[in-house]
C-alpha cells in the first residue's frame, strides 16, 4: 500500500504534545476518525502498552489491537493490527532556535481477505483526502493551548 506523511509547525514543548497523544481522552479533540480504547492498563498509552481500539471506517465497525512501541521524548510509534495493518509514528523535530515541527507517518499495509483490501482501500482514501494532516493540526492546536487550559 503506502506511506502517508503530513507536518506542521509547532510552539509546543515536546512534552506537551507527547501528552496529548498518549492521552485517549485527547483523541476527540483532533482524530478525524472517532474511536474508542479499550483495555488500557493505566490512563496513558506508554511504552509497552497494548490496547484494542475501535471505531468505524466505510460504514463498519473495526477494532485494532494496538502495541505502543516507543512514547518518549516527544516521539509515539505503535502498529496496529487489525482488518488493516498500520505502523504510526508521531515525533517533535527540533528546527533553528525554537522552532519545532510536528510530523507524522502512518504505513498501511493491505488487509487480508476482501474486507480487508476494502478497508485498506478506505483508510488510504481518508489519508488521501488530508485526514492526517487534520489530526496533525489538531494535535498541534491542543498542545499549543494546553497550558492555557492549565492555568485557567
Amino acid at each position: 500500500m503506502g506511506t502517508w506523511t503530513a507536518r506542521t509547525p509547532v510552539r509546543s514543548d515536546p512534552d506537551d504534545i507527547l501528552a496529548i497523544l498518549t492521552d485517549p481522552d485527547a483523541a476527540a479533540q483532533w482524530s478525524p476518525v472517532p474511536f474508542e480504547v479499550d483495555g488500557l492498563d493505566g490512563e496513558r498509552l506508554e511504552a509497552g502498552a497494548r490496547a484494542l481500539l475501535s471505531g468505524r471506517l466505510a460504514g463498519r465497525r473495526i477494532e485494532f489491537e494496538v502495541e505502543v512501541v516507543e512514547a518518549d521524548d516527544g516521539r509515539l510509534s505503535l502498529v496496529a493490527s487489525g482488518p488493516v495493518e498500520m505502523d504510526v509514528e508521531w515525533r517533535v523535530d527540533e528546527r533553528f532556535g525554537d522552532r519545532r515541527e510536528l510530523v507524522a507517518s502512518v504505513n498501511v499495509r493491505a488487509g487480508r481477505g476482501l474486507g480487508g483490501r476494502l478497508l485498506s482501500s478506505a483508510t488510504e482514501a481518508l489519508l488521501r483526502a488530508g485526514s492526517l494532516q487534520a489530526a496533525v493540526a489538531g494535535v498541534a492546536a491542543a498542545a499549543e493551548h494546553a497550558p492555557l487550559a492549565l492555568a485557567a
